[in-house]
């Protein structure tokens, strides 16, 4: 095989240190960034918060009253002429291939693992435990005085009991599995059935959304009103009564409007979900990156000034550092200064970008802050993009887990770039304006003839916006609103 030498061009992007730190602050959001903003503060000698910096009064007034230490005055005054150069000698950009780990390895090594004495107790771990269903069901089958035998098909059938209440199998499965344990008869299951479904929440060990109902009425005092007519549309009229058929409950009950409107209303106090009491989700805080105000007649954007505390360089520790010192005291100081001052700039540059992409997103979707997502414009990144002269990805990452505080609530920036509906006039709506606008139809609708899919299309064509019926259907999975036929109602 000849060997032989040849030269080529080629373009390659290399972001550099600077860039890759400066990329990464932009994408985390408020919570991520003061956990960020606090490592660098724990790690680095060289920043400080500017609310923890005392003068050298207030240095000197300590000294004077608790004895004597060591003079921040003294300490600077023996440092060399030459150092009040330190910043000349921090390079403004490293090279391409320098890595953090390389540049600074005594400002990045990491803390060591604390003792098992010296760990914290985690409090909002231990307050966020919170009792399950299941475990407020064994709790109750404890108290019970039922035998060894009643108590195990008591937890069986509680295993097979999901978190709103229902069960997950039938009466046969669940007595096939215990008859592999024990010889217990099918009367014995159905037994301690009927005994769990006196357990609190009421309506729990159903099979289905009707005998949960059924068993919240059964536990109602008995003269509860309309209580027998709620009891017959559940048992007899339970497919007319989901479909909305009131017309065919009247004709077949021989009830009038008045008892069947009451009915309803007994039914619709009753939980369909009995196990979401004890269901809680993780509790998210959204802390608001930039605030959006009307002041006199303007939209004005400020950035959050409590999200991040406000950074500086120790000017002490800075002005130790010699230039011809190699000693290791001496380099690890101009170690963490260079540290420091890239942090400070990532962190500037991710407020000026904040800043921008906050300012052109008030500035499209003014209609939406003076009138709500009715007048929200289409809006994609390419377009903020193109007019603050940044990328696309940028954009995105500027926009992700960012929220901002306006007058109609807290919104994620995401929230206001949506996709659009086109006319035959070359017009264009938004996504959001359009699902506001269904919404509002719903709700102004008559509930005795609800609009369907193909009156909201005619409707909204006579204010101008072209929709298709699927796509109507669409919003409204979206918007959880049920078909016409669900939202028929007697008033």
């Amino acid at each position: 095989m000849k060997q032989s030498l040849q030269l080529k061009l080629s373009q390659q992007l290399t972001m550099t240190p600077q860039l890759q730190q400066a990329i990464k602050l932009l994408q985390l959001s408020t919570l991520d960034l003061q956990l960020e903003i606090q490592q660098a503060l724990d790690s680095n000698p060289l920043l400080e918060m500017e609310e923890e910096f005392e003068d050298a009064e207030t240095i000197a007034l300590k000294s004077n009253s608790e004895g004597p230490l060591d003079n921040l005055e003294d300490a600077a005054a023996e440092t060399p002429s030459g150092t009040d150069n330190w910043d000349s000698a921090i390079p403004e950009e490293l090279p391409v291939d320098t890595q953090w780990d390389d540049l600074l390895p005594s400002a990045s090594a990491p803390a060591s693992p604390p003792s098992e004495d010296t760990i914290e107790f985690d409090y909002n771990q231990q307050g966020s435990a919170e009792t399950t269903l299941q475990e407020h069901l064994l709790w109750q089958l404890n108290l019970t005085r039922w035998s060894e035998i009643d108590r195990m098909i008591g937890v069986t059938i509680i295993d097979y009991t999901d978190d709103n209440g229902r069960l997950t199998a039938d009466l046969e499965e669940i007595h096939e599995v215990l008859v592999d344990e024990a010889d217990i008869d099918f009367d014995e299951v159905v037994a301690v059935l009927h005994g769990l479904q006196q357990f609190e929440p009421t309506g729990v060990f159903a099979k289905d959304l009707q005998e949960c109902l059924l068993l919240q009425l059964k536990q109602l005092p008995p003269d509860t009103l309309h209580r027998e007519t709620a009891y017959l549309l559940l048992t007899r009229y339970m497919s007319q009564f989901g479909s909305g058929d009131y017309k065919q409950i009247l004709r077949r009950a021989r009830l009038n409007e008045d008892e069947l409107k009451e009915a309803i209303g007994l039914i619709q106090t009753l939980d369909p979900n009995p196990g979401h009491t004890f269901y809680s989700a993780s509790t998210e805080y959204a802390i608001p990156d930039v605030f959006v105000s009307k002041q006199q007649d303007r939209w004005v954007v400020e950035l959050n000034p409590d999200i991040a505390p406000r950074l500086r360089i120790n000017e002490t520790y800075a002005g130790l550092i010699q230039r011809s010192d190699n000693s290791d005291q001496n380099n690890y100081l101009r170690d963490n200064l260079q540290e420091a001052r890239w942090f400070l700039k990532s962190l500037l540059s991710r407020n000026e970008t904040l800043m921008k992409v906050a300012s052109k997103i008030v500035e499209h979707q003014r209609g939406f802050l003076e009138q709500g997502e009715i007048a929200m414009r289409p809006l994609i990144l390419s377009e903020i993009a193109e007019q603050v002269d940044m990328h696309e990805s940028t954009i995105s990452r500027a926009t992700t887990n960012k929220y901002m505080h306006t007058p109609r609530g807290v919104f994620e920036l995401k929230y206001f770039f949506s996709s659009h509906v086109s006319n035959d006039d070359g017009s264009e709506h938004s996504s959001t304006a359009i699902r506001a606008l269904i919404k509002r139809l719903v709700a102004e609708e008559d509930s005795r003839k609800p609009l369907s899919d193909a009156k909201i299309v005619t409707l909204l064509a006579d204010e101008g916006i072209t929709v298709a019926r699927r796509t109507i259907a669409k919003y409204r999975d979206v918007l959880h609103i049920p078909p016409s036929n669900e939202r028929k109602r007697l008033v």
